[in-house]
């Protein structure tokens, strides 16, 4: 298991993975922070971020080894993309865990209970919440855990136009990735937002495979694409040719790795060093989700990376004031170790005249 946290007070932090862990035992190593918790100004949330994450982490794990084995852990959404047992579970464990500290900090998350309960599966994500919860001898309801599902939906809270304070859960990056039954990758991936400002964010990815260094130049940095977009349809795509497989670059060639599912996976191997740039190209079929980039941006910018639109303005979460659900970057995001992206974004821009 790997978990990667920051903050705006807090340097990177992160848990030795482990491939393949044993079904009882969970090996985590955790750094020092460099100052004492009262110099923090979040300690208290991110070290509740952190267990929040680490227990959803595990729910992953045991709901992921069960995964095959029964018809009804796996469901379609209505927006065709797959969601399982896992998924709400993580939502609802996550947000009971948060709420019991922070009652007051609204959460913003993926997932709303009418699903689940169109599909006879409460009892199924109430099992698993049970037994990852924090909730000592009491033990939650059928209700508790619909309740806090919904903490996170659309119609749980409305932002209108003020500074606020709130939470952005992903709590399953990659599900396509969680569902291949290998070691593909997915990410719970948890921020909290503080008057515009990402102040920290925590990744937890139950299938890292370790870490690796990326080369420093654009043709020979490694690159991540969302799925659903290929190499073709973006501006760079007219000045370097793809290579997927793991021969020697030649000409004009750059590496594109294919191993990534989710948006957050791909921030990952960001922040970790694993890939120096990510793409994504805005378009007006898909709308573009604040939980698929929130906790990404600050991993990223924490390990010295950077994060803008493809014009190189930082992205904005609060202009949809309303419900913070939606960011609206120009062109698209763009994603890169830092180096390189003056030079992307003027590749990008003479590529793109029209942006």
């Amino acid at each position: 298991m790997h978990i990667l946290d920051t903050g705006a007070r807090f340097s990177a932090v992160r848990f030795s993975p482990v491939l393949n862990p044993p079904r009882s035992r969970y090996f985590i190593v955790r750094a020092n922070l460099p100052f004492p918790k009262h110099q923090a100004k979040y300690h208290r949330e991110l070290e509740a971020a952190i267990d929040a994450v680490d227990r959803a982490c595990r729910l992953c794990v045991d709901v992921k080894r069960s995964l095959f084995s029964s018809k009804d852990k796996i469901l379609e959404k209505n927006d065709q993309t797959p969601v399982t047992i896992a998924d709400f579970g993580v939502q609802a464990l996550v947000s009971l865990e948060l709420s019991k500290l922070f009652p007051s900090i609204p959460l913003v998350a993926e997932e709303d209970s009418l699903f689940l309960r169109e599909n006879n599966l409460v009892s199924s994500v109430v099992s698993e919440v049970i037994a990852k919860a924090s909730v000592g001898d009491d033990r939650l309801s059928d209700a508790d855990v619909l309740e806090a599902i919904d903490r996170g939906g659309k119609d749980a809270y409305t932002f209108c136009n003020k500074p606020a304070t709130y939470w952005v859960l992903d709590p399953i990056d990659g599900t396509r990735g969680f569902l291949k039954g290998d070691d593909a990758l997915y990410v719970v991936g948890l921020a909290l937002v503080v008057d515009n400002e990402i102040v920290l964010g925590v990744m937890g990815c139950p299938n890292w495979p370790g870490d690796s260094s990326d080369g420093t130049t654009v043709n020979k940095a490694r690159f991540c694409i969302q799925d659903s977009q290929p190499w073709e349809s973006l501006p760079l795509s007219g000045l370097f040719d793809k290579k997927i497989d793991s021969g020697d670059l030649h000409g004009n060639e750059i590496r594109l790795l294919p191993t990534c599912c989710g948006s957050l996976c791909k921030y990952l191997m960001i922040a970790s060093g694993r890939a120096s740039v990510f793409l994504l190209r805005a378009s007006t079929e898909r709308t573009i989700k604040c939980w698929d980039h929130a906790v990404g941006i600050i991993c990223v910018h924490e390990a010295g990376g950077k994060v803008t639109d493809w014009e190189g303005v930082d992205i904005n979460l609060e202009e949809d004031q309303s419900e913070r659900r939606i960011i609206f970057p120009a062109g698209g995001v763009v994603v890169s170790n830092g180096s390189l992206h003056h030079q992307l974004l003027e590749m990008i821009s003479s590529a793109s005249p029209t942006l």
